[in-house]
């Protein structure tokens, strides 16, 4: 028999966005059930947090967690240039407090978003995984709750004036609404693996980020994880990284290598340990980030490019903001789509002060340095915003930028959905 059940909000996903929202909220004292379709630990990419990842995690009671586990701390990030000549590291805690924001980590996911789930449920979140929902139910416009199988097979309904979609890049309601839109430039490529025993740098700098160039704008990601496991991964146009015909990612992978000597020297002593995993055209928005009954956070409501780490960051940040807009909804009893108008605001912003600057970093005319020396006024500016601080006026910088390279118009994406009214 199908049983139906109640909650405050229903949460589709378990992953960092659905369960930042899913905590958040139970702080609230709302009653929130999160669906997994998934076993936990399960594997993910996206590695990296950046500095402005701390309040998000501060707010949720993650940072004692970490503060515990064996991530490594990761105090800067550096760039290298396909000769392998590498830039002096640059230090978070040159401009930010040591002991919060400037010192971060890099996780492995699946140990990360288990210790997110765990935390929800030990703050009152009601979290079920190998659950899969199968529908997402409406009462004429409005989303009124989710329908849903159990591992054992059975099949219940969950009523809630709220549904959450945090399903990631599946993004079950921008893609069963047709809302998934993409980027005319970043339909980027990214082939990735693992190695063990790979160089690393000593002291302060073992848990630093590296990106390393290789020609025509594309890059190697190179992130040491615990273990003395590092990911490492390139990615650039698709038609760069096919050339020849070449379509297997381990052949792609280890061309790409010889394009940057660091890369090459700090692999070599390593053992790679993992299988070649390749994604492609995956910066996307959805045209909208809110309906009545229903809001999408995390990757489920855009992906940005991975060059500057931000992924984490804007899941988290969509999290919590996210679940204080809701609350407040549900406050008021008023969840339409325009309740979230204030999240869609913030949230865009965010993304496209990001997004402005890594249509700069593909740019071949533009490099970062160069900028900062002619206009060295925006030096802070440029720190923050690939630091994660999102929310405030980059004018100045991108003013600046402007000289160099045509800053793209924001995209007319990820507003709430709102209905326009009947003429009589």
């Amino acid at each position: 028999m199908n049983r139906t059940e109640s909650f405050d909000a229903v949460v589709v996903g378990a992953g960092p966005a659905g369960t930042a929202t899913a905590t958040a909220l139970a702080q609230h004292g709302r009653r929130v059930l999160v669906l997994e379709r998934e076993k936990f630990p399960r594997y993910h990419i996206g590695e990296s947090l950046i500095p402005f990842t701390y309040h998000a995690l501060d707010r949720l009671g993650m940072i004692p967690r970490l503060r515990k586990s064996s991530f490594p701390k990761k105090y800067s990030v550096q760039f290298v240039s396909p000769s392998g000549r590498a830039s002096q590291p640059f230090y978070f805690f040159n401009r930010y407090d040591r002991e919060t924001v400037a010192q971060t980590w890099q996780v492995l996911r699946s140990e990360f978003d288990q210790m997110m789930v765990e935390n929800a449920r030990e703050q009152g979140v009601d979290v079920r995984e190998e659950t899969e929902v199968t529908e997402l139910l409406k009462d004429g416009d409005r989303y009124v709750g989710v329908r849903a199988r159990s591992k054992d097979g059975r099949e219940f309904t969950v009523h809630a004036p709220v549904t959450v979609d945090a399903t990631g890049r599946e993004a079950m309601a921008a893609t069963r609404n047709a809302w998934r839109r993409g980027d005319p430039k970043l339909n980027k490529v990214a082939v990735w693996t693992y190695y063990d025993n790979a160089l690393r740098d000593p002291g302060i700098d073992e848990g630093g980020t590296t990106v390393a160039f290789i020609p025509g704008k594309g890059w190697f990601w190179y992130i040491p994880q615990h273990n003395n496991r590092v990911s490492v991964g390139v990615v650039s146009d698709g038609k760069y990284l096919t050339r020849d015909g070449i379509k297997d990612p381990k052949t792609i992978f280890h061309r790409e290598v010889k394009e940057n000597r660091w890369i090459e020297e700090h692999l070599a002593q390593g053992t790679c340990c993992g299988e070649y995993w390749l994604t492609a055209e995956y910066t996307f928005r959805s045209q909208y980030c809110a309906d009545d009954g229903l809001v999408l956070v995390g990757d489920a409501y855009g992906f940005l490019d991975p060059v500057f780490s931000s992924g984490l960051m804007l899941a988290l940040k969509s999290g919590v903001l996210a679940a204080d807009s809701i609350h407040a909804a549900l406050t008021i009893g008023d969840t339409s789509a325009a309740r979230f108008s204030g999240y869609a605001t913030e949230m865009t912003e965010s993304i496209e002060n990001m997004r402005k600057l890594v249509y700069a970093f593909y740019d071949p005319n533009v490099s970062f340095k160069t900028v900062a020396e002619k206009f060295p006024s925006v030096a802070d500016d440029l720190t923050d915003c690939l630091s994660g601080d999102v929310n405030k006026d980059f004018s100045r910088m991108f003013a600046a930028f402007s000289e160099f390279t045509e800053i793209p118009e924001s995209l007319p994406y990820g507003a709430p959905r709102l209905k326009t009214a009947s003429v009589a």
